[in-house]
């Protein structure tokens, strides 16, 4: 597969997520033929009022409800999973996690062989190689996933390359790290909100390197992913290209809103004391408190990954950084703030 042509159709799944949603309107700009994959295609008219989406109904928890979805599309692209509860280790959540992420994929999967689907283009994440650190990670990097999501997606993977290797089907997986940009939601709306109320403290530079990417570059990745016959059967993971410590963005955020930034900062040894106590709070009460370790290396650890893997055989340039897209996603933070 070499190109996207107006004779084509693509399913989407997770299409009215932040991806799915960007995903789609590139897609549409290529004239390709769109069948969204959705729990309530009713609502279709409200994602994309101009019409041009043709909306199906799965609902990767039912797992009859796949079936047939794939009818009709060359082209999966599988966005949805369960996404909550990302760091937990519960059993509930694990058991969320392996019924929706692994068994909904190999629902999906299975559906799509007899569709006779082209291309499967799995959208995964990084946590399905571990939590990261200092060193820079690739491909080529030791798996170790720790949670019930990042093992789950790494089954996931297993699950597409094996069974597009196995039926003929051409199998591209999609490593994610954050993902930034216009419209976004969840923790980075909320730094920003929590710097702009004066809620959130000045941190130290503790040197941390954090790995992103800039949603219209995964799109960007994903129709790469899609098209090029180089991509079949390979693992890439997608980043803006830049390596992001905490501070560096506190101080972006602080720039963009217009607020001076604290010529004072907190030690790193008092925050890892609280954290502690966070720790202890959290063991007594069984509730986690707003800062424990788990939350304090979470914002000053690292996570740092290589994209030259698709850089080098896909042809994939990031276009964006977070830096250029902060001002895009305050001005849509000022028009939406998050909910307090």
């Amino acid at each position: 597969m070499s190109d996207m042509t107006n004779d084509m159709t693509a399913l989407i799944t997770g299409a009215t997520g932040f991806i799915g949603q960007r995903l789609i309107s590139e897609l549409e700009r290529k004239n390709v033929g769109i069948i969204a994959l959705m729990r309530n295609p009713s609502k279709a008219h409200e994602f994309w009022p101009q019409g041009g989406v043709s909306a199906r109904y799965g609902d990767f928890d039912i797992p009859e409800t796949l079936k047939n979805s794939c009818v009709g599309a060359q082209i999966v692209f599988h966005l949805a999973g369960y996404a909550h509860a990302v760091d937990s280790r519960d059993a509930e959540t694990e058991n969320h996690h392996r019924r929706i992420t692994v068994d909904g994929t190999r629902h999906l999967l299975a559906e799509a062989v007899k569709a006779g689907v082209k291309r499967f283009v799995y959208i995964s994440s990084v946590k399905a190689m571990g939590e990261g650190g200092m060193s820079c990670l690739d491909e080529t990097s030791g798996f170790a996933p720790v949670t019930n999501y990042g093992k789950a997606r790494y089954q996931a993977e297993q699950f597409v390359l094996e069974t597009a290797a196995k039926f003929g089907m051409e199998g591209v997986i999609l490593r994610l790290p954050m993902v930034y940009g216009p419209g976004i939601k969840g923790n980075l709306p909320r730094l920003i909100q929590a710097i702009d109320h004066g809620r959130f403290p000045p941190l130290p530079e503790t040197g941390n390197k954090r790995s992103m990417v800039d949603v219209r570059d995964v799109v960007q990745a994903a129709i790469l992913a899609a098209t090029n016959p180089s991509a079949t059967g390979k693992i890439y993971i997608v980043t803006d290209g830049q390596a992001y410590t905490t501070r560096q963005i506190y101080e972006w955020i602080c720039a963009v809103l217009g607020r001076p930034v604290p010529r004072w900062v907190i030690p790193l040894v008092l925050l890892r004391f609280a954290a502690y106590i966070g720790d202890t709070i959290g063991r007594l009460s069984r509730r986690r408190f707003i800062l424990d370790t788990d939350a304090l290396d979470k914002l000053l650890g690292s996570a740092w990954y290589s994209s030259e893997k698709i850089s080098r055989e896909l042809g994939y340039k990031p276009a964006y950084t977070l830096k250029d897209s902060l001002p895009e996603m305050v001005t849509e933070y000022a028009k939406n703030p998050p909910l307090q």
